[in-house]
């Protein structure tokens, strides 16, 4: 259990270096940038759309919103900009 714990973190600490490289990537358009912009300021608000005290819907607007920014951000990046910066990540 643990070490698919760790294994689960070193893949999501590995995305998001990923995920930054892609924004700064002068190839990646304007919109996945701020698609991806956003994702990581709302990951990061100390406030949410909706609070989470509120039980069950409050957790689930940070699963359902981040995911989907991100989906869409890497949807509309070109595919050979998120291979090059996964490479990258991995030579590292």
């Amino acid at each position: 259990m643990f070490e698919r714990l760790k294994s689960i973190t070193r893949v999501l600490k590995r995305e998001i270096q990923v995920y930054k490289l892609v924004i700064e990537d002068k190839r990646t358009p304007k919109a996945a940038k701020l698609l991806l912009g956003v994702a990581v300021g709302y990951a990061l608000l100390p406030f949410d759309l909706i609070p989470d005290f509120i039980p069950v819907i409050g957790h689930l607007d940070d699963v359902i919103i981040l995911p989907i920014l991100v989906f869409i951000a890497l949807k509309i990046t070109p595919k050979d900009v998120i291979e090059d910066c996964r490479k990258k990540i991995l030579v590292e």
